[in-house]
């Protein structure tokens, strides 16, 4: 199928220069997406594998704790594809009020993307609909400190921006000039809402994540919301009972072939080739969800089962393990705090997951001593490893 340049240029001048900025036509594609066989087997391969994932909170018996370290996996990858150095550890010596071993702005960033992803999902099951103003607010967080604090947060840009380069003069890419970023998210959020026509929930999300790239209406922080996008728009829409799909890996992964085919979409419409690649991310993504929460699930299960074996220190030490589930980073004071035990119990309890090999310490100190569920950790760790530093 022939198609053209998704949008028009304008001329914008900037200091010493005149420099071409795109702004894209609106959504939906026109002509319409052209649904070959092999692309549509491929986008209903990425719904099996949705279904397949929104089951898996059949398999754990608290979802929620799975959510909570598979959220910040994602924050901490997010966060990677923009250059921030934190790892997943560091995110959480950081909640644990501990010392990261990164720059705290960079672990404040992550901290600040989790933060921004809870505050999306509570405003949606608030009721208020996937839309400007939640983006707004949801981008309001995601920079309130760290260091995009000072790049207006929940504003849209009223100055130019440019992607790559030092100037829009030498720039990758020009997204449209600020004058025009209302009227094109204005539009946006109508494709959001159905109109001109209902989208499947699934090509919405694909084709609205490359719109919002291309408008990047914030002065910092479109890579990330961009990407929060997605499991937001897919819990809204019903596809997941949980916020569990997240792309940043495969994004990651694939980074220069990911921003190539966002470049030839704008300039040669080829949407089909975008989307091919957007569902092959899904079921990746999907299929390596579920073997994660299966991988937690056994190594739980395995580690329940060795506790059960100590006898009368057993109920103790299970309710010990069950809470470093929930946060795999703690320390003796914090599991005080939670459980209502008494510091000896505590510290009897975490002693006996050492000699299991369940937990380790990580601070050679006898005050405020980190615990570490290892294994969980590892687990999770996966595709998330930082280069040496």
């Amino acid at each position: 199928m022939k198609r053209e340049l998704q949008g028009r240029y304008v001329t914008i001048a900037t200091v010493g220069e005149r420099v071409q900025a795109f702004v894209p036509a609106p959504l939906p594609p026109r002509p319409p997406i052209d649904w070959t066989p092999d692309l549509r087997g491929k986008f209903d391969q990425a719904l099996l594998a949705l279904g397949r994932l929104d089951g898996v909170s059949t398999l754990l018996p608290d979802t929620a704790i799975f959510l909570y370290m598979y959220i910040r996996k994602e924050a901490v990858l997010s966060s990677m594809i923009e250059g921030t150095q934190s790892s997943l550890s560091d995110l959480l010596l950081f909640e644990l009020d501990q010392e990261p071993g990164v720059p705290l702005d960079d672990v404040r960033e992550v901290s600040n993307y989790v933060a921004a992803l809870d505050h999306g999902l509570r405003l949606l099951e608030g009721g208020l609909p996937l839309s400007l103003r939640l983006l707004r607010e949801i981008h309001g967080v995601l920079l309130t400190r760290g260091q995009g604090g000072h790049q207006t947060p929940g504003e849209f840009r009223r100055s130019q921006n440019w992607i790559g380069g030092t100037r829009p003069g030498n720039a990758a890419f020009v997204p449209p000039p600020a004058a025009e970023v209302p009227e094109c998210m204005g539009k946006l959020e109508l494709f959001l809402h159905d109109q001109p026509e209902p989208t499947p929930a699934l090509l919405k999300a694909a084709l609205a994540h490359v719109q919002f790239e291309t408008i990047h209406p914030f002065l910092d922080g479109n890579g990330r919301l961009g990407r929060l996008l997605i499991p937001l728009l897919l819990w809204e829409q019903g596809v997941l009972r949980q916020p569990l799909l997240y792309l940043s890996l495969y994004f990651k992964t694939h980074r220069q072939y990911y921003y190539d085919l966002l470049n030839q979409v704008r300039l040669t419409g080829d949407w089909e080739a975008w989307l091919d690649f957007f569902a092959e991310a899904v079921i990746i993504t999907a299929t390596q969800a579920v073997e994660t929460a299966r991988q937690v699930l056994d190594l739980a299960n395995q580690d329940r089962h060795k506790v059960s074996l100590l006898g009368r220190a057993a109920a103790s030490t299970l309710q010990v393990h069950q809470a470093l589930l929930a946060h795999p980073l703690a320390t003796s004071g914090s599991l005080v705090e939670q459980l209502g035990f008494t510091p000896a119990t505590v510290n009897k309890a975490l002693g006996h997951l050492e000699q299991l090999g369940i937990v380790k310490e990580l601070t050679a100190r006898k005050r405020n001593r980190v615990f570490s569920y290892a294994g969980y950790i590892d687990i999770m760790n996966r595709g998330t490893e930082l280069p040496d530093r």
